[in-house]
C-alpha cells in the first residue's frame, strides 16, 4: 500500500529454491505516484543485481525463482508494459552550449564562441533536472569604448548529477584585448597580442579556444577572429580580419549539427573582413560590408564592426537531452522542441526549463 508514500520491498536472502514466488499487486492504485522499489537483497532480478520499480497504476506482478544466473524473473503481471520491471536509474547524453560573445565595433575583433560541453550520466527516476540556456552577448557600441559583451553560461543540475556548466564566450575587443571566456574574443591591441584565453574556466575536455590577435600593419590592422568550439581565432593581417574558429560537431540529435563558431574579426577599407566560423560564427566588417551577427541558438560569436556602427551580437545558447525512449517520463517545463531519433527521445532547450526522469 503506497498511498502515503513510496516503499521498497526486500527479497528474501540466501539461496531460494527454484520456483519459489513472491506476489506483489498495488493495492490502492499509487504505484505511479508512490513506486514500490524492489531489492533483490544479495541475489538477481532478470539477471542484475541493481534494484527495480513497480510504477504502474494498479500493476502487479509474480516473481518466481529460476538460478543463480537469471534469479527473480516476472512469469506474470498486470497492467505492464513490456516488462512489468522498471529500472530505477537509466542513462542521458547532455549537450551545453552557452551564449557566443558580441563582436567589437570600432576597428574590433569577433566575439568568441560559447562553451561547448558535452556528458553522458546515469539519473534516478524522479531527479529533476534543471536546465538553463545562456544568453548572447551585446554588441560593442562606440560610445561605450566598442569592446563586445560576454555571453551568459548554459547549464543542467540536478541531485545526485554532475553540473555541467559551460562558460560564455568572451566579447571581441576594440582598442582592448578580448574578453576570456568558452572561447575568447578577438583581439584589437598591440601587434601580435593574443586574443582573450578560451576553455575559461578550464574544463577537460576543453569547452573553447583562444582568440586571435591584430596586425597593427597598415592598411588593414586586421582584428583578430574569436575562438570557437574546435579551433583557435585566426589573427588578423595587414590586409584581412581574423576568421573565428569552427565550431564543434555534435550528433546528439541524430543529425550532426555543429555548434560554437567564433565571430570574424574586422578590417579597415575594403580589404578581406573576417569570415565567422563554422557553426554559427557572424561574419566581420570592413567598413563596406556590415557585420552578421552570431546565428541563434548554436553559441557562435558575434562579428566585430569596422567604423562608427555597432557591433553584432553572439548567438544565443542551448541545451539538448537525449533519452531512451523507453525511459522518458514526458514530464517536462520550459516548452523544448521534442523529436525522436531512432530509440532516443531528444529535447531541445532554448531557454530555461526542466525534465524529470
Amino acid at each position: 500500500n503506497t498511498t502515503s508514500n513510496a516503499c521498497t520491498v526486500t527479497l528474501p536472502s540466501g539461496t531460494p529454491t527454484a520456483g519459489q514466488q513472491v506476489q506483489l499487486v498495488d493495492y490502492a492504485g499509487t504505484f505511479d505516484t508512490n513506486k514500490c522499489t524492489i531489492n533483490p537483497n544479495g541475489n538477481k532480478i532478470e539477471g542484475s543485481t541493481d534494484n527495480v520499480l513497480l510504477s504502474g497504476e494498479r500493476e502487479g506482478v509474480i516473481l518466481t525463482y529460476i538460478d543463480s544466473t537469471q534469479g527473480w524473473l516476472a512469469t506474470s503481471g498486470i497492467n505492464e508494459g513490456t516488462d512489468a520491471l522498471s529500472p530505477t536509474s537509466y542513462s542521458v547524453d547532455f549537450l551545453v552550449v552557452a551564449g557566443g560573445g558580441g563582436g567589437g565595433a570600432g576597428n574590433a575583433g569577433g566575439g568568441g564562441a560559447g562553451g561547448f560541453r558535452t556528458s553522458t550520466q546515469t539519473v534516478n527516476i524522479g531527479t529533476v533536472i534543471t536546465v538553463t540556456v545562456g544568453a548572447e552577448g551585446a554588441g560593442g557600441v562606440p560610445a561605450s569604448g566598442g569592446s563586445g559583451t560576454s555571453g551568459t553560461s548554459s547549464s543542467i543540475s540536478g541531485s545526485g548529477l554532475s553540473t555541467i556548466t559551460s562558460a560564455g564566450g568572451g566579447g571581441g575587443g576594440n582598442g582592448a584585448r578580448g574578453l576570456s571566456g568558452g572561447s575568447g574574443g578577438g583581439n584589437s591591441y598591440n601587434n601580435g597580442t593574443p586574443g582573450g584565453l578560451g576553455n575559461t574556466p578550464s574544463t577537460s575536455p576543453s569547452q573553447g579556444n583562444n582568440g586571435g590577435f591584430q596586425n597593427s600593419s597598415s592598411p588593414g590592422y586586421g582584428a583578430g577572429g574569436g575562438g570557437g568550439a574546435g579551433a583557435v581565432g585566426t589573427g588578423g593581417t595587414s590586409s584581412a580580419g581574423g576568421n573565428g574558429g569552427n565550431g564543434t560537431a555534435s550528433s546528439i540529435t541524430g543529425s550532426s549539427v555543429t555548434y560554437a563558431g567564433g565571430g570574424g574579426g574586422s578590417v579597415e577599407g575594403a580589404a578581406t573582413q573576417g569570415t565567422g566560423g563554422t557553426g554559427g560564427g557572424g561574419t566581420g566588417s570592413n567598413g563596406i560590408v556590415a557585420a552578421t551577427a552570431g546565428t541563434v541558438n548554436t553559441g557562435g560569436g558575434g562579428g566585430g564592426q569596422f567604423g562608427g556602427a555597432d557591433g553584432k551580437a553572439g548567438g544565443k545558447g542551448i541545451v539538448i537531452l537525449s533519452i531512451p525512449t523507453a525511459n522518458y517520463s514526458g514530464t517536462i517545463t520550459g516548452s523544448p522542441t521534442e523529436s525522436t531519433s531512432g530509440s532516443n527521445k531528444i529535447l531541445q532547450f532554448t531557454g530555461t526549463g526542466s525534465y524529470t526522469a
